[in-house]
């Protein structure tokens, strides 16, 4: 006869009842109290622009930390700072390179004098692409790599991104409008990256400013022209108080974007996750940017000729086709005696002819469509 195991008998029932209470209390106390949620790590970074705080651009700065803040629920947050919080606007590359900073949103064309090459990717006319269309070199033609091998041989400690296209920018701001390249012969004028080179080499006495120091400098006479970058920075920096003459359409920084960078040590710490969506936000705030730039810069464009007196007149084209001669000599120079200067711009052309090619031959003229829809019509209305 089986024996019976009398104590797995009585405790296996009263132990199923307890499990079954337990669930149903359980629930219960689900219901009844709040989740509590678990700690979180947070990640601080420390950025500074290489702009005022009231310029726009510290505005692009702080939208890109912004959507990284919320894309990652605050488990990664960048402060920004404006230039000379830490470091002067043209210390940046080394403040983040050696640590000093977590990182910062700038422009290349401040590294210039590190490495002339690096300016290749910010001033010239760089064979007539737009600046959409050097970051598309820049991601998908061989840029990325050739700027990591930049870096590399400066022993720069970064990790950079590249954002934000910018429309062409102005020739500059003057005392009288420039009809010929020898108006620039003995002209203190302001410009920054290779094309301090150019202005040179038409004559101009070069001194290259940070953004914030430039209309004090004209305000004082130290200079007799500058150029910066666009309607909206231009206006909140003071230009028309300084100026009445805008000179708009040059090549010798047509097609310049912004440069974010880390820390390469502290990105390479970093989570995958965190990573990608830092390369995400670099995506979503360059399109973001963009949209804003022609919002802004179109209602700044307009009040300056309406609300500040401002002039604006077109470069003339035999100024812009002395702008391509001079740069050819330029590079020429700059590749003699640097060989990854030569290798940047021998990739950019052949991405340039194909690219420029096709945008050419499909997109339409679209000062025709501006002609008819308002110059046309405005005409008309006066009759």
């Amino acid at each position: 006869m089986k024996k019976t195991n009398k104590s797995t008998q009585s405790t296996a029932p009263s132990r199923r009842k307890f499990l079954g209470t337990a669930a149903t209390g359980g629930a219960a106390a689900a219901l009844s109290f709040p989740m509590i949620a678990t700690a979180q790590t947070v990640t601080q970074l420390r950025f500074q622009s290489t702009w005022p705080s009231k310029d726009i651009f510290h505005e692009y700065a702080l939208d890109f930390a912004k959507k990284v803040n919320d894309m990652t629920g605050g488990e990664l947050k960048i402060e920004v700072l404006p230039a000379g919080a830490v470091v002067p606007a043209f210390g940046l590359l080394d403040a983040v390179s050696k640590g000093t900073l977590d990182g910062g949103h700038g422009v290349m064309g401040y590294n210039y004098g590190k490495q002339s090459a690096i300016a290749l990717w910010t001033s010239g006319p760089v064979f007539g692409m737009d600046a959409n269309m050097v970051l598309a070199w820049h991601k998908y033609g061989g840029g990325k790599a050739l700027l990591e091998k930049l870096y590399s041989s400066i022993g720069a400690n970064v990790v950079s991104f590249l954002t934000g296209p910018m429309p062409t920018q102005p020739l500059g701001w003057f005392k009288k409008p420039i009809t010929k390249k020898e108006d620039f012969k003995g002209l203190k004028f302001r410009t920054n990256g290779l094309a301090i080179d150019l202005f040179t080499a038409m004559g101009a006495a070069v001194n290259a400013l940070p953004g914030g120091e430039i209309v004090p400098a004209m305000d004082r006479g130290l200079l007799d022209g500058a150029e910066f970058n666009n309607a909206s920075s231009d206006r909140i920096l003071g230009f028309p108080d300084v100026s009445k003459v805008c000179m708009l359409q040059s090549f010798h920084q047509s097609s310049e974007q912004f440069e974010v960078s880390f820390n390469k040590t502290k990105y390479d710490g970093l989570a995958p996750k965190l990573k990608a969506i830092i390369a995400n936000a670099v995506e979503a705030s360059s399109a973001d940017m963009s949209w804003k730039a022609i919002d802004r810069y179109s209602t700044d464009y307009r009040e300056m000729q309406t609300k500040d007196g401002v002039k604006f007149y077109k470069t003339p084209d035999t100024v812009l086709q002395d702008q391509l001669k001079i740069w050819d000599d330029v590079v020429a120079k700059k590749g003699a005696d640097n060989p990854l200067f030569k290798e940047v711009e021998k990739s950019q052309r052949a991405f340039a002819e194909r690219a420029m090619k096709w945008d050419m031959d499909t997109n339409n003229n679209r000062r025709m469509a501006y002609n008819h829809y308002f110059v046309a019509k405005a005409g008309q209305k006066k009759a």
